[in-house]
């Protein structure tokens, strides 16, 4: 299988980080698994792991921004997270902005008519794949987001 273009996604969250990638032509998201978060430093290294073994070409890092637009702060520990992964890749690491992602995967599993129970499963992942999704789709359309 070529996975040339094969990108990874991270939504970070204070307990959980959802990972996502995409197909091998990077045009569609896929949510992949969740990692307990730990300490920086082994979140950043769990994160390169599964980047390699999917042969990732870059990263996106979801950013939690304010509604003005300024980084909030668990945009500014994505930011650290972010360049920890930076310090130790040589592929491109991105920070996105992850806007509304959580809240729109909490619709999306109400909408489907989960229980309250099953709606906060897997939420992690599908934040992460919605937040790659909208990379994706930006690139399609040239646009441009976050620190690109």
């Amino acid at each position: 299988m070529d996975n040339s273009s094969r990108v990874l996604a991270v939504d970070p969250g204070q307990k959980r980080i959802g990972v996502a990638v995409s197909d091998p032509t990077g045009t569609i998201a896929n949510p992949l698994e969740v990692i307990e978060h730990q300490t920086r430093e082994l979140d950043a290294q769990k994160i390169i792991e599964i980047a390699n073994e999917y042969q990732a070409v870059k990263i996106i890092i979801g950013q939690a921004l304010d509604w003005d637009g300024s980084v909030s702060y668990q945009g500014r520990k994505s930011k650290r997270l972010a360049g920890r992964i930076r310090e130790k890749i040589a592929i491109p690491v991105i920070l996105w902005n992850e806007y509304g992602s959580t809240k729109t995967a909490h619709e999306a599993r109400l909408a489907m008519g989960l229980s309250r129970k099953n709606r906060a499963k897997d939420i992690d992942h599908l934040a992460a794949t919605l937040i790659l999704q909208s990379y994706l789709d930006a690139q399609e359309t040239g646009g441009i987001n976050a620190d690109e």
